[in-house]
């Protein structure tokens, strides 16, 4: 009697293990199969361009004399959506362009190791095949501003000036004695696995801009959360933030060129810490150098764009126009 208990028990486990193992399979062949019809119901808004034989996503909008680079922080799924409301407001001066690096919104993914020096490279040569010429006025988000930095020492002669979104700069990590941020390599599965789908449609919120309703079309938030579908931590943001680490150390002693006009809109509420430090001091002491520099606080947390596009845009409009 026991031999058989044990038998079954053991048949059992066997039948709900390769039942557990179909249903997984299913899903991820699920999952793929909507992924696929998916990228040919929302199709990239701009140009896929050739960079070093994979697709890169450049999406322009507006006429102007100034051409405004914008770049995403890291893990912002889809840039080009993401930046909407912004993009919509400059570009009524300005030309406008969103770079979705690889692992980016409708860009494809690349093998090559995401450093400083790949990163800025690839942006470069995709305004290139875009035929989008310079000079530029780089605006980053986030950790583009380490991307900005090096660019701008690489090749200042392509940078007309640097409007930074909260940028995370080289030597934030050091002034503030805070860890780097890593990723687990593991979090790559979850994409091309379908486990992004389901964690979306169980907390959208979590994934959608904070912003006044209105602020982002229901369009845009829907393709928003497909995107993030595809993109929710996949291998190359789990590679970016892995050598965030490296790239700052290759960039902690550059210091923006001083003749580039720079301006930096920053959380208006942060703290100062025991050492009398905050974001507004660090921007300061990283700016001492620039002739022309701007620090402007605005109402809001480090995503200022989902709420202050039209006030940045006004600022950015008098900034590189020669006004303060």
């Amino acid at each position: 009697m026991n031999t058989k208990k044990k038998f079954s028990f053991r048949k059992a486990f066997k039948y709900i293990s390769v039942g557990l193992i179909s249903m997984v399979l299913l899903w991820v062949a699920f999952h793929q199969v909507m992924v696929f019809f998916e990228k040919k119901k929302y199709e990239a808004s701009g140009q896929l361009v050739d960079v070093n034989g994979t697709k890169m996503h450049v999406h322009a909008e507006g006429d102007g004399s100034n051409t405004i680079v914008l770049l995403p922080g890291l893990g912002t799924s889809a840039p080009v959506l993401d930046f909407e409301p912004l993009v919509g407001e400059l570009s009524k001066n300005h030309r406008v362009v969103v770079v979705e690096p690889f692992g980016y919104g409708w860009s494809e993914k690349t093998d090559k190791d995401r450093t400083v020096e790949n990163v800025v490279e690839e942006v470069r040569t995709a305004l290139q095949e875009a035929k989008i010429e310079g000079p530029y006025i780089l605006m980053p988000h986030s950790i583009g501003g380490i991307y900005s930095t090096y660019y701008a020492n690489t090749y200042p002669e392509e940078i007309k000036a640097i409007v930074g979104i909260d940028p995370t700069l080289p030597a934030a990590v050091e002034y503030f004695d805070v860890p780097v941020p890593t990723m687990p390599g593991f979090l790559r599965a979850v994409a091309p696995s379908g486990i992004a789908r389901i964690v979306v449609a169980g907390n959208e919120e979590d994934f959608l801009p904070l912003a006044e309703e209105g602020t982002y079309s229901a369009d845009n938030l829907e393709i928003t959360k497909t995107l993030t579908v595809w993109n929710g931590y996949n291998k190359n943001i789990i590679m970016e933030a892995n050598e965030i680490s490296n790239n700052i150390a290759k960039t902690i002693n550059m210091t923006f060129p001083s003749d580039i006009p720079v301006m930096i809109f920053t959380p208006k509420d942060e703290k100062v810490n025991p050492a009398g430090r905050s974001t507004m001091t660090f921007y300061e002491e990283q700016l001492t150098n620039v002739v022309k520099s701007k620090i402007v606080p605005l109402d809001g947390h480090h995503y200022l764009h989902w709420t202050n596009a039209k006030e940045m845009s006004k600022h950015v409009g008098e900034f590189i126009s020669g006004g303060e």
